[in-house]
């Protein structure tokens, strides 16, 4: 379900591929021709016997370019459930994924009652500049019907160079006249987090895919966080549910933040496979880290690849109680081979393991603390019949508080007192609140939670 990928070219990087049930770590190469052994001749040649009695002696004329990609993706089939080729579309769609950027004009689609539809325009794009609105139904596209028109085409079509022209043509609620909005494609940007303050002093990232930007966007979120906490954040959770993976350069920044303090421990993740280009190291830099607050990381079986190596790097380093349930175990490494016509092969070619060499291949990363994702059932704090306390006695002493005694405030959203409906409906980050408070109020007391 979850693949890993590597591709030859000037750079190498590892990339996440998504999509709808395929989840990727990718390694991109430049292609390179190997030889064979003798042994390997002898199956070529069978093959190569085998296309030609083929071709020879069926009795209708097969397609020899559907033989041929039948072929290859057969080997790629016997070898594991992630190795594939990818024939240009899908491989430029992955490229564009794992950017964060394209040309278009910014709009999600959906579609409504069998129609083309607008869920949401992107802030700051043609489409929201324009005024196009959630729940429009796109009728034309450049005067192209949209009727039985899959959300693929449309988006093939709407999407192109900055500076070109697309015209879109909307039906919108009862309005009978169609209303005509002429756009220009610009280059749209993705926002792969969001970040948010909870309560008072408690940071909150959800990172939904590791793409180019994602470990800039994160810095910048932090240091956001801590202007809104008024400089000193009290705990930070940083939930990577449902997070399919992306580029590990992107989530080795992000470990980078809080990781790299003691200069013999500085691994973040490495890969193994057979070839010296499969084995590498990822290290944390040297330098100032973010403050030792409490953090909670939070995975689900949602979780993969990318996401897995953070989780598992800031469990192994104690830098983070991982908390919710199991991740994916998606630890293998694809490599992505360029081929002839704007094609790549999608190639197993390493293990990625955790700083203290965990492989979590079909394992996954196991929380530290085990929450399911429960939906929570309100209950109702009732007064106690009958119950009495001290201060209920008659002649009892006044309570006496010292003017110098530090008052410990209670957590502000224990048992999801929250205002933030998020909290309210979300079981698991309630529990991850609840536990945050819990190591701040032990630290206020004087305790140390962290090492």
């Amino acid at each position: 379900m979850l693949p890993a990928f590597r591709f030859r070219t000037n750079k190498l990087k590892l990339v996440t591929v998504l999509a709808a049930v395929v989840l990727l770590t990718v390694v991109f190469y430049g292609r390179r021709h190997a030889s064979h052994p003798p042994e390997d001749a002898k199956a070529l040649d069978l093959l190569r016997e085998a296309y030609a009695a083929i071709l020879t002696n069926h009795v209708e004329k097969p397609d020899s370019k559907k033989l041929v990609l039948k072929m290859v993706d057969g080997m790629l089939a016997a070898l594991d459930p992630h190795s594939a080729y990818l024939p240009p579309e899908p491989y430029h769609e992955m490229e564009v994924q794992m950017s964060g950027s394209f040309g278009g004009v910014g709009i999600e689609l959906g579609t409504k009652e069998g129609r083309l539809t607008v869920i949401a325009p992107i802030d700051d794009t043609p489409a929201f500049r324009a005024g196009i609105q959630p729940n429009d139904h796109i009728w034309k596209i450049d005067g192209t019907p949209t009727d039985g028109m899959n959300i693929a085409a449309a988006v093939k079509r709407m999407r192109g160079e900055k500076g070109t022209p697309v015209t879109l043509t909307i039906m919108r609620g009862e309005n009978a006249r169609p209303l005509v909005f002429k756009l220009v494609r610009d280059i749209i940007k993705i926002k792969s987090l969001k970040a948010k303050l909870l309560d008072s002093g408690y940071g909150f990232i959800r990172i939904s895919q590791f793409q180019e930007r994602t470990g800039g966007e994160f810095k910048e979120a932090l240091k956001d966080l801590h202007v809104k906490s008024g400089g000193k954040l009290k705990g930070l959770i940083l939930d990577l549910r449902y997070n399919p993976g992306g580029l590990i350069n992107s989530c080795v920044e992000v470990v980078n933040c809080f990781v790299g303090d003691d200069i013999k421990n500085t691994v973040i993740v490495s890969t193994r496979g057979r070839t010296s280009e499969a084995n590498q190291v990822y290290n944390a830099t040297l330098g100032e880290k973010e403050p030792r607050y409490p953090i909670i990381v939070l995975i689900n079986g949602g979780s993969a690849s990318a996401s897995e190596i953070v989780a598992g790097a800031m469990q192994d380093h104690k830098r983070a109680i991982v908390m919710g349930t199991q991740s994916f175990g998606k630890g293998s490494v694809q490599s992505v081979i360029p081929m002839k016509g704007n094609a790549a092969l999608k190639l197993t070619t390493a293990r990625y393991y955790t700083p203290s060499g965990r492989s979590i291949q079909a394992k996954g990363i196991v929380p530290d603390i085990e929450v399911a994702a429960i939906r929570p059932v309100a209950v109702p704090v009732l007064p106690k019949q009958g119950e009495i306390k001290e201060k209920d006695l008659n002649n009892r002493l006044a309570p006496v508080d010292k003017p110098d005694e530090p008052q410990i405030k209670a957590p502000d959203a224990v048992h999801g007192q929250s205002a933030d409906k998020e909290l309210q409906n979300d079981f698991q980050l309630r529990r991850a609140v609840e536990l945050l408070q819990s190591l701040a109020m032990l630290q206020e007391r004087g305790l140390t939670i962290i090492k």
